[in-house]
Parts: C-alpha cells; sequence; structure tokens
C-alpha cells in the first residue's frame, strides 16, 4: 500500500512538472511570436500590440468547462466562443496580474462614458473591452505608427469621423469624443458585414482586408471562416477581445485586485469661452495641475483654447463649493486675488503667457532617437506628408539629431484674441 501512494505522488509530481514545462514553453513562444504589422491606409489601428497564436493545436486549459460556461453567461448581443485561442489571450492577460488591477481600477472611470456613447449609438455595451486591448485605458497610448488615443485612432481615420487635431487640441485624446467616434466606426462597419466580430476584426485592420477575406472564403460572414484569410495581427485580435470580456467579468475569481484610480472619479463639466491655462484651473479648485491634464488629456499645450463660436469642454473634479466662484472668475477673465496654491509645486510644470502678449506655436523639432515621422506629426498635429514636403524628405525615415519644420510658416498665435482659436 505504501509503495502505491508513493507511486502515485511521483506520477502526479511529474504531471505537475509537466504543465509548467508547457504553460512556461507557451509563454515563451507567445513573446517569441509578438510583432508589429502595417497594414493598408484605412486601418484604424495599424499595430496595436496582439500577440498572434500559432496555427497549430493548443492545449485547452482542464477547466475548460468553466471558462466557457462563463463566456455563455456574460454574453449579451456578441456571441463570445470560447476555444483554444481564446484561452492562450486569457492566460496572457492573467499573468499580468498588477497591469489587469490597475486596468480593472479605471475602468470605473471610463467606462460609464463608453456605455453612454454605445448607448446612443445603438451598439453592443460589450464592445467597451475593446478599448483595452487597444490601450489599455490610456489615453495619452501613441503606437510606432502614429495611432492616438483610448480607441487608437490613426489621423485619416479620425478626421473622417470628425475628430479634430491641431496644435492646441487632439481630440482623439479624449474620451467622450474617442468614444462617439469608435462607435460610429464600429456601427458602419457592423451595417456592412452584418457581424460584431466582423466589424471588430475591421477595427485592427480595415473594412478592405474583412471584405478580402470574406471574398477567398466564399462569401461567409463568419470571423472563424474567414479567420485564416485575415492579418496574423487580426486572427489574434478577436480572441483578444473575447478573452477580456472574460478577464474583465472573472478577475477576482484569479486573484487579481481593482486598484483605485489614482485621479477623481467624480467630475463636473463646464463649458469654456476663453483661452484658459489649465494651470489656472487647477489653482482656483485648489487641485494638482496633474489631475486636470489627466481629466483633460486632449489639450496638448495645457491650455483650454475655447472661444464663442467654439466653446470647449472641461471636465473638472467635484469640490468645495466655495472653490467654483475662484474657478468662475478665471473662466470669465475676472481679475480677483489669486489663493495661497496649497500644492506650488504641481503648478510649475505649465508656464502660460500673460494676456496681450504672444505666444509661439513652435515650428521646429530636433529628432529625438526612437522617434518617427508618425509620432512626430501626432505631437504637432500635423501629417506625415506635411513633414516629408517642409523638410525635403523622400522617405518616411526621421533622422535622428536633424532639425525638422513642424509648422508652415513661423507666424505666433495671439492669445488675446480668442476667435483664432476656433475651427473655422
Amino acid at each position: 500500500m505504501k509503495r502505491l501512494f508513493t507511486l502515485t505522488i511521483c506520477l502526479l509530481s511529474l504531471q505537475v512538472l509537466q504543465a509548467e514545462t508547457n504553460t512556461t514553453n507557451s509563454a515563451k513562444s507567445i513573446k517569441q511570436i509578438n510583432r508589429v504589422t502595417k497594414f493598408s491606409p484605412d486601418i484604424v489601428n495599424a499595430d496595436t500590440t496582439i500577440l498572434p497564436v500559432l496555427n497549430q493545436s493548443l492545449p485547452v486549459s482542464t477547466y475548460g468547462g468553466l471558462y466557457k460556461r462563463r463566456l455563455d453567461s456574460i454574453r449579451k448581443d456578441i456571441q463570445l466562443d470560447y476555444n483554444e485561442y481564446v484561452q492562450a489571450y486569457i492566460d496572457l492577460y492573467m499573468h499580468n496580474r498588477d497591469e489587469m488591477g490597475q486596468v480593472a481600477g479605471l475602468t470605473k472611470y471610463y467606462f460609464p462614458i463608453y456605455e453612454k456613447a454605445f448607448r446612443e449609438a445603438g451598439i453592443p455595451e460589450e464592445i467597451k473591452f475593446l478599448s483595452i486591448v487597444e490601450s489599455k485605458l490610456d489615453p495619452n497610448a501613441v503606437s510606432r505608427v502614429g495611432a492616438t488615443g483610448l480607441w487608437q485612432f490613426m489621423g485619416t481615420t479620425a478626421k473622417t469621423y470628425g475628430l479634430n487635431m491641431d496644435n492646441y487640441v487632439d481630440e482623439r485624446r479624449d474620451p467622450i469624443q474617442s468614444s462617439y467616434a469608435a462607435a460610429a466606426y464600429l456601427k458602419d462597419a457592423y451595417q456592412e458585414f452584418g457581424d460584431w466580430l466582423l466589424a471588430i476584426a475591421s477595427y485592427n485592420c480595415g473594412k478592405s482586408n474583412v471584405e478580402r477575406a470574406v471574398e477567398k472564403a466564399g462569401g461567409v460572414t463568419d470571423f472563424w471562416s474567414i479567420r485564416q484569410y485575415l492579418p496574423v495581427e487580426t486572427r489574434g485580435y478577436v480572441p483578444a477581445f473575447i478573452a477580456m470580456n472574460y478577464v474583465m467579468h472573472y478577475f477576482n475569481k484569479h486573484n487579481i485586485v481593482a486598484q483605485a484610480c489614482n485621479f477623481s472619479t467624480r467630475t463636473d463639466t463646464v463649458m469654456v469661452k476663453r483661452v484658459v491655462p489649465l494651470s489656472n484651473v487647477a489653482q482656483a479648485l485648489d487641485v494638482s495641475l496633474r489631475e486636470i491634464t489627466i481629466l483633460n488629456p486632449s489639450y496638448r499645450m495645457a491650455v483650454v483654447n475655447g472661444s464663442a463660436k467654439t466653446p470647449r469642454r472641461l471636465i473638472i473634479p467635484q469640490t468645495a463649493k466655495d472653490n467654483y466662484a475662484a474657478l468662475y472668475n478665471v473662466l470669465n477673465g475676472v481679475d480677483a486675488p489669486v489663493k495661497p496654491a496649497a500644492k506650488p509645486a504641481a503648478y510649475a510644470a505649465v508656464q502660460y503667457t500673460p494676456a496681450k502678449s504672444e505666444r509661439k506655436i513652435p515650428t521646429h523639432h530636433k529628432v529625438k532617437r526612437g522617434e518617427t515621422l508618425a509620432s512626430i506629426a501626432d505631437m504637432f498635429g500635423c501629417e506625415v506628408s506635411d513633414l516629408k514636403v517642409w523638410n525635403h524628405l523622400k522617405t518616411n525615415r526621421a533622422p535622428v539629431g536633424a532639425m525638422l519644420r513642424v509648422s508652415a510658416g513661423e507666424v505666433a498665435a495671439n492669445v488675446q484674441d480668442d476667435d483664432q482659436y476656433s475651427k473655422n
């Protein structure tokens, strides 16, 4: 009996060791095949970091039945299939516990914004998890080809869906504006393909790539049927989306704890009709400049460039009522005694030029290591083609150390004229 018990223990130990080895090898394989792929010009996000799963039979978890039942229980309007590809991404995301805990905390702020936009556009609420796959809920995320914001819009597509980009504002970073644009794109794609998973796939590789894949598959409009004809990255994009649905619903079952946001999630909204520096807003509300910039990531120069013709949205954290009088003075240009700054160091990050003086928009930029024409164009609100023309460049390479012109002219912007900031 003792020998039998010893033999059983040995066999179980070998099985555990083999499982751990398989898991380690699988993780190494996934890391090795992680790569960025460029697609056609109509791509919304050309290089979302998706780890492609190898086209081979992958071991499905012993608890596959449990995962499937859980996915079935959260399914609403979109088919959330369970298979080895989805399991691979569940394992990958669950392995990054700290990162998923941070993301789970951020959903408390960003998801209500998404849900409102999606509800008004008439698209499924569960698509909100796609933003995590895209940017990990970082409004300042910028890809190597210039895709920007929570929903990782490329410049051309962003303009098509009504997002404004200039030297002062990039609405791709605006959680509200970009969510409505993403909803509009996905609704258009669904109307074309009649399938939400295909609409989601097109968000990664572009509608034309999905159209070609459907044609090669004989007209079948089912993701798993056309998967082999899609770009490599997109083959993993939909499984990653399904896996993220699972992770965000059941992370607490896997010892992942949602972390608290490091900024205020209770906010108010005001419309600004003047040019107002965010540092003045922060001082009036007695909060840090960092908090104001987190809530308003679309303002490139930490200045709300509102005007009577084009009011701008300003998100502020809820604060003591006494602070609103000071805020009113700031927003209306009323001279008032400045309150002592509780956190003077927080305001030093941005210096604003007083009214009736000139503020120059940067016209040149020295290329740093790792920068590309796409990232520089995104930084200064222009197009790659503009940079090439202004600097007589024949390729898309950004020479390290070169001083590039990033604006069409040397004209300084006079901050006392509010109307010049109008879209018109």
